[in-house]
């Protein structure tokens, strides 16, 4: 029977190297995606955390009155005729010829006399506040008025007291609060009906300027002289 000799295997010490370089580079790169992908998973949370928190803010934003406000006075200025019907009336009243009079004798001419000019008016739009918060505004409103009386104010409020503040020496309209108009007009939108209230108050005073009052921190003396 021959025999059979056993020849031992020998390893080339060099392929060993080069598979335990191997090896470590897999775990560095096996390290460096899980590190990547730790970072990544903390940005995605991070991302999703501000997207939550920008979407509380919109919608304390859309709750909010002021949003509300912006846009009524938004949706007048885009669309003014459908804001205000009237407007197209009163063109068509004035396109019609006038009626022919009688013409009256002419009278000597007088010196002209140089009309005083009228302040402008400016809108207050005050809502959402209680009768002591409107009442302390329309009170600042009237010393500011002392100091610099370059305008007329009016102020629109859904304070159902406002009837107390007349004696006050300033032009005061009501509009009914969201709340009871809603509660007896279910079937007519309040945001409508304020825009239609706005209109009708820039037409009836002609308003130049409209100043919507922060009913978390209605402006001082000082912040309305500015």
């Amino acid at each position: 029977m021959p025999e059979t000799a056993l020849v031992p295997v020998t390893r080339d010490p060099l392929d060993s190297q080069r598979a335990r370089w191997e090896l470590a580079a897999m775990a560095g790169r096996l390290r460096m995606l899980e590190s990547r992908l730790v970072t990544e998973r903390h940005r995605i949370d991070e991302l999703q955390r501000e997207r939550d928190r920008e979407r509380r803010r919109a919608d304390r934003l859309r709750r909010s009155e002021s949003y509300r406000i912006g846009a009524a006075l938004l949706a007048l200025l885009k669309n003014p005729v459908r804001a205000t019907p009237r407007l197209a009336r009163s063109a068509l009243r004035r396109l019609r010829p006038a009626p022919r009079t009688t013409p009256a004798l002419a009278l000597p001419a007088g010196p002209p006399i140089a009309a005083e000019p009228t302040p402008p008016v400016h809108l207050y739009v005050v809502i959402g506040l209680e009768f002591d918060a409107v009442r302390e505004f329309v009170l600042t409103l009237r010393q500011r008025l002392q100091v610099s009386p370059d305008h007329r104010p009016v102020v629109m409020t859904d304070c159902s007291s406002f009837g107390l503040l007349r004696d006050l020496g300033i032009l005061i309209e009501y509009l009914p609060d969201r709340a009871t108009w809603e509660r007896h007009r279910p079937d007519r939108s309040w945001e409508d009906v304020l825009s239609e209230r706005l209109s009708r108050l820039y037409r009836d005073h002609g308003s130049v300027r409209t100043i919507i009052i922060d009913r978390a921190a209605p402006p001082t003396l000082a912040e309305l002289l500015r």
